[in-house]
């Protein structure tokens, strides 16, 4: 029989299997805000702009008291300077003038021969030891011309000595005395006056220098002040906008310190210039031509004698005269002074005769004139009247350029000194303004 297999049994059903989702697109995360920093909050709103005028407005206060005191520091600083460095200028232009005295003595003496009058020795003596002590002065008072004038005083101990054998063989009649005395000269012409020169230059720009530096303080003064003043217009313009009040009193009172600071200040600063401008075209430019013609006047006559001692071959001593004396006349043309002219002209008229006797080989006649041995006018005593009087005239303009310049600096307010505290308090009056609008918004 045949079995019948029977079939397998059905496999349980299980439901079909879900396709996985694809996987989502992730999306990135919204960023939150980052929260504003705590300085850039404090600058937020109308109270942070309350903030920021009130720091711009302090800064711009002090600022202005620091460039108040630094234009007045200036001034005074200049003024000081000013009349140091022409009182320096006077000290080297007197050295320059001792050293040519000294040198018309001992070549007018020269002629002389023998013994040099008392007088005229005691004059030559008193003029190198005065050069001599100018120069240790103006060495202390300068110590930028402390090198220079170590090697004028160098030349000046050459010099003094080449007279010194000068007036020895002179007194024996040895003719070498001349040859001597034409090195002195050499010294003191090549050596020792281009240091003087160098030096009076020297001089001169520093007093310039000065006198500039006194007219430009002011640009400190007035440059800050309208600076500050725009900023506190705005600052109060502003708060007017803002808070509808009119006038924040305090703040106010700041830009009126402010301003009274300014004009006050600058008007001081300003007559101060005008004081100094005046110093500089008036008694200080006087006292340079004085000094100019005072030197010149004593070249020429040094020359007049050295025209003399070189008996017929001086005409390079003659034409050395004639440009002195044009210096002289250019120098008092610009003084005005009537007698000093007429004196001096005195002196060239005598020198005129004196050249007339030696042309006309009239020696001894021409040689009496110089040395003073006429009995009415001759070189020494019309000399000496231009001598007195422009050297009482020097000393006079020359004090009055040293009074000039203390009374410019005694002029000056208290604002060198008082600036930054001026500054100071215009700030705090604005932190004060402020501050009660600022309460409003607590």
């Amino acid at each position: 029989m045949t079995q019948t297999q029977s079939a397998p049994p059905p496999a349980a059903w299980s439901p079909p299997a879900q396709q996985s989702a694809p996987p989502a697109v992730q999306q990135p995360a919204a960023q939150a805000p980052s929260p504003r920093g705590p300085i850039a909050q404090w600058f937020d709103g109308t109270p942070g702009r309350m903030r920021a005028f009130l720091i711009l407005a302090a800064a711009m206060s002090v600022v202005f008291g620091l460039a108040a005191a630094q234009g007045f520091r200036q001034a005074d600083g200049a003024l000081s300077r000013a009349e140091a460095n022409a009182a320096q200028l006077v000290r080297i232009q007197a050295i320059h003038t001792n050293l040519v005295s000294a040198n018309a003595d001992a070549t007018n003496a020269f002629l002389v021969g023998g013994l040099e009058p008392p007088a005229q020795r005691e004059h030559f003596v008193e003029s190198l030891n005065e050069a001599a002590r100018l120069i240790a002065d103006a060495a202390t008072a300068q110590p930028a011309d402390k090198d220079a004038l170590g090697a004028l005083n160098q030349t000046l101990l050459t010099y003094g000595g080449l007279i010194e054998q000068a007036r020895a063989n002179n007194r024996q009649g040895l003719p070498i005395g001349s040859q001597y005395l034409r090195d002195a000269n050499a010294v003191l012409q090549d050596d020792s006056l281009p240091l003087v020169k160098a030096l009076v230059q020297a001089n001169e720009e520093r007093v310039d220098t000065e006198f500039d530096g006194i007219g430009q303080a002011n640009i400190w003064v007035l440059v800050g002040g309208l600076l500050t003043l725009v900023v506190f217009g705005v600052t109060l313009r502003w708060l007017a906008r803002r808070t509808h009040r009119y006038v924040n009193v305090p703040i106010a009172a700041g830009a009126v310190l402010v301003l009274l600071t300014t004009v006050i200040g600058g008007f001081a600063l300003a007559n101060a210039s005008s004081n100094a401008d005046e110093t500089r075209s008036g008694s200080y430019d006087r006292t340079l031509a004085l000094s100019r013609a005072r030197i010149a006047a004593y070249d020429a006559r040094s020359n007049e004698s050295l025209t003399l001692i070189a008996r017929g071959s001086g005409d390079a001593f003659d034409k050395a005269y004639n440009a002195s004396a044009a210096v002289v006349a250019e120098q008092l043309g610009k003084l005005n002074d009537a007698g000093l002219r007429s004196q001096w002209n005195d002196y060239n008229d005598v020198h005129k005769s004196v050249r007339s006797h030696d042309t006309k080989g009239e020696w001894d006649a021409a040689v009496a004139l110089a040395v003073g041995k006429t009995p009415d006018a001759n070189s020494v005593l019309a000399f000496t009247e231009f001598d007195d009087s422009s050297s009482s005239r020097l000393k006079t303009t020359s004090s009055d350029v040293s009074t000039a310049l203390t009374n410019a600096r005694n002029g000056l307010p208290p604002i060198g000194w008082l600036g930054l505290p001026i500054g100071i308090a215009a700030a705090l009056l604005v932190a004060w303004g402020m501050s009660q609008r600022l309460e409003e918004y607590r």
